[in-house]
């Protein structure tokens, strides 16, 4: 095997790792588990933020949300923030996307220092350091950025709009009718699977790995399924239908009256209030398990493809998702909150370096995160990791068969619900709203801004069904933790602009500027 030289680094929009078969999931994902048996499949990888927008600025940056700033969708990446791409430019090489990232351009940032935005450095900072082959984001019609509905009009969905009139549409009684209604989504879509979103971007990311060639590359292959509307094409929108969707979670507090107010306060969003019901969570979860092994097939086409041109053996790949979805456990909806089901995330990491044969196969348990993948991408690429900006760690001695010095014993995320109903459910002002986890082997503890904790313990409640926060007895735990959060809060990394070996340089280095201080 030849080294690292190419990087495919593959993102699903809120796909649950409990739900894929290599982690013990009800879907069949025969593609993803032979990936898994090929590299390292991690246990216990946590996104740093049960949103799309925050997460992701996470994984691009390899900056927790509160360094990064992006704390919600459609808050703009700071100007000053670096990503993926921006490092990898530095050294000659680009990152290509193909599909959804969220990254919403600094355009304060961009008029104050006169940059336009169409031309070359501001189209990278609108795409977050990305060169984009198609910019694909989903939940939305598709728009000049994205190729997708001409691509669709092209192959006879004659429509204005054929997003919404083919790709989250169905027919029934002679109707057509809109995957927003859930009641809808074990309807097939009006488009064909071959003309799917999943399909589409599959194809778009390999006809522009083959024209690539012996041209060293990295995508950023970005999969907006199996998030909502919850609609799939034929045959995968009945594949689960009446299959075992699993049990619907349930803990003794939830919807009462000691049940934490934020997760109370969540209660009256419409899609919890939806997924409430049993026979709504039942109807939708095998649309949802469909599309998942939707994307696992499409996985197999990419891995085929890399086999039969040699690239296995040159490209990494990194397979993971921005979080997971609630489908109706615990009567909820959606994502945000900091339970397991939401931020702790799928992660397989295909290494083709002959230093990580002795691991292929091996589940790893140790705690990593999304800002992991930046620097692991770097390391891979022999490129410097700029330790005084990134807060991740390369996964690559984990990969390898190295033994790190040292390793993080917990794993953190972050959210502000500023932006949501139950913010005004509970009175709140838009700076009132933040919540920070820590999560170890044994507990997990959420510091809610101005309310009590949130205290799972995780040896005796896996599932987080009991929530002793603010019980007598557990006093002295969550002083621990919350000191933990306290240090982990000091310790980000703000000063960006210096790098620590030019600290390192500059330490003590006055009296070499003639500047004599405090001499007698």
């Amino acid at each position: 095997m030849a080294a690292v030289r190419n990087v495919l680094f593959v993102m699903c929009d809120q796909l649950r790792r409990d739900h894929l078969s290599c982690y013990g999931g009800r879907v069949h994902t025969p593609h993803l588990d032979a990936l898994a048996a090929r590299g390292v499949r991690f246990d216990h990888a946590y996104a740093q933020a049960g949103v799309c927008g925050p997460s992701r600025m996470s994984f691009y940056t390899g900056r927790y949300v509160n360094s990064h700033g992006a704390t919600w969708n459609r808050v703009p990446l700071s100007a000053a923030e670096h990503t993926l791409g921006d490092y990898l430019r530095g050294e000659g090489r680009v990152a290509t996307l193909a599909g959804k990232t969220h990254v919403l351009p600094d355009d304060e940032a961009l008029a104050r220092f006169g940059i336009e935005i169409d031309a070359e450095r501001g189209a990278l900072l609108r795409e977050g350091g990305f060169v984009a082959l198609d910019r694909y984001d989903g939940h939305s019609p598709p728009g000049p950025e994205s190729g997708y509905a001409d691509y669709l009009r092209a192959h006879g969905y004659r429509s204005d709009d054929p997003w919404s009139d083919y790709v989250i549409a169905m027919e029934e009684g002679g109707r057509v009718v809109s995957g927003w209604q859930m009641r809808n989504v074990h309807l097939p879509a009006r488009v064909r699977d071959e003309h799917s979103e999943t399909s589409y971007m599959t194809d778009r990311a390999l006809d522009w790995i083959r024209a690539q060639g012996e041209t060293p590359w990295v995508l950023h292959l970005s999969y907006v399924k199996p998030h909502w509307p919850y609609v799939a094409p034929a045959p995968w929108h009945a594949l689960y239908r009446g299959a075992d969707t699993g049990p619907i979670l349930h803990g003794a507090q939830d919807g009462g009256t000691d049940e934490h107010p934020v997760v109370h306060a969540y209660r009256k969003h419409d899609e919890c209030m939806s997924f409430a019901r049993a026979d709504v969570a039942r109807h939708v979860r095998p649309a949802y398990m469909g599309l998942c092994a939707q994307i696992d097939h499409h996985m197999g086409r990419l891995t085929r493809a890399l086999d039969a041109t040699g690239r296995m053996r040159d490209t990494l790949i990194v397979f993971t998702a921005d979080h997971g979805d609630f489908l109706g456990d615990r009567g909820l909806g959606e994502k945000e909150l900091l339970y397991d089901e939401i931020v702790r995330v799928p992660l397989v990491l295909y290494d083709p370096s002959p230093a990580a044969d002795a691991t292929r196969g091996r589940v790893e348990r140790g705690f990593v995160e999304g800002i992991d993948i930046v620097p692991t991408i770097l390391d891979a690429l022999g490129m410097a990791i700029p330790a005084h900006r990134i807060e991740g760690r390369s996964l690559l001695p984990l990969t390898r068969n190295e033994t790190p010095v040292t390793w993080r014993d917990c794993a953190f995320a972050e959210l502000d619900y500023g932006f949501r109903r139950a913010r005004q459910v509970l009175g709140r002002g838009v700076r009132e709203c933040r919540a920070w986890m820590v999560r170890t082997e044994r507990w997990k503890y959420i510091h809610w801004q101005g309310m009590r904790p949130q205290l799972f313990d995780l040896a005796a409640d896996p599932l987080e069904q009991i929530d002793l926060g603010g019980r007598s007895g557990h006093a002295s735990v969550e002083s621990e933790l919350r000191e933990r959060l306290h240090d982990w809060l000091a310790a980000a990394k703000r000063r960006t602009t210096v790098s620590d070996a030019e600290v390192e340089r500059r330490t003590d280095g006055h009296r070499g500027h003639g500047i004599h201080i405090g001499i007698w």
